[in-house]
């Protein structure tokens, strides 16, 4: 499908959800360190990303989740594990409350919780003035791989972010991820699915302590995995660990 990006060609079939800095195209080195003979991975765009930057959209949490079992349908996959990035983990989240039946496995990366993010006013400023300002993006992603990065770093993923996104509908999708509340609906599922959370340990925002707070809250059985020398973004800080951390739990 020239929509998608397909990668492997293995049973174990995989829908990764991308961040809100991402697209299908923004997943680093990930792809290039997975088992393409055990795994199947479809990174798709969500809507106003990449491929499908003009499409329009309401830009929701039910949104995300219906075009990704729309698309899991449309590669004839009745089963799938899910991984999702930052915010992807929330629509992952939310496909899995859809079709639990469907999912079997899911890994958030970084992943945004069930609940509202719990934005102070500056924290909110920040990143309600990101669509429109390259600045705040840089400071973003400088923020949340702990400062400690080359400007050079932090600026490829801003220009990703810009180029493959539209302004609109990043600020939509602001709001899906930060203010939409699915944590009762995900508290109901809880434990029909194995879940593990990746972290970096140089991610303040979405770190361990905050996977204790929310998701292993709302999933109880679920893992944590913290991954060293990483922050946000360990697709590009850490690839070949990240894949190694989803690769043993979706091949248990």
């Amino acid at each position: 499908m020239d929509d998608v990006r397909t990668v492997g060609s293995g049973p174990h079939r995989v829908l990764a959800l991308h961040g809100w800095f991402g697209s299908a195209q923004g997943w680093g080195q990930l792809p290039d360190y997975v088992d393409r003979e055990a795994y199947t991975w479809v990174f798709p765009d969500q809507r106003g990303y990449g491929t499908r930057r003009d499409e329009p959209g309401e830009h929701t949490v039910a949104e995300v989740a219906a075009d990704t079992l729309a698309l899991a349908d449309r590669l004839g996959w009745d089963r799938f594990s899910l991984v999702g990035h930052s915010m992807g983990a929330k629509y992952a989240q939310q496909v899995l409350v859809d079709a639990p039946g469907r999912v079997r496995r899911l890994v958030a990366v970084s992943g945004v919780a069930a609940g509202p993010t719990p934005f102070d006013d500056q924290g909110w400023g920040l990143f309600s003035g990101a669509p429109g300002d390259r600045g705040n993006r840089y400071a973003i992603i400088d923020l949340t791989t702990g400062n400690r990065l080359t400007p050079s770093f932090v600026e490829a993923l801003v220009q990703h972010s810009l180029d493959a996104s539209d302004a609109d509908a990043f600020a939509d999708y602001l709001t899906a991820w930060a203010k939409t509340d699915i944590s009762e609906a995900c508290a109901d599922v809880a434990g029909r699915v194995p879940v593990r959370c990746i972290v970096g340990e140089h991610d303040p925002a979405l770190g361990a302590e905050t996977m204790r707070a929310t998701w292993l809250q709302t999933h109880p059985d679920a893992d944590l995995v913290v991954l060293a020398n990483a922050g946000h973004y360990a697709m590009f800080e850490t690839p070949a660990a990240l894949v190694a951390a989803i690769e043993e739990f979706l091949g248990r």
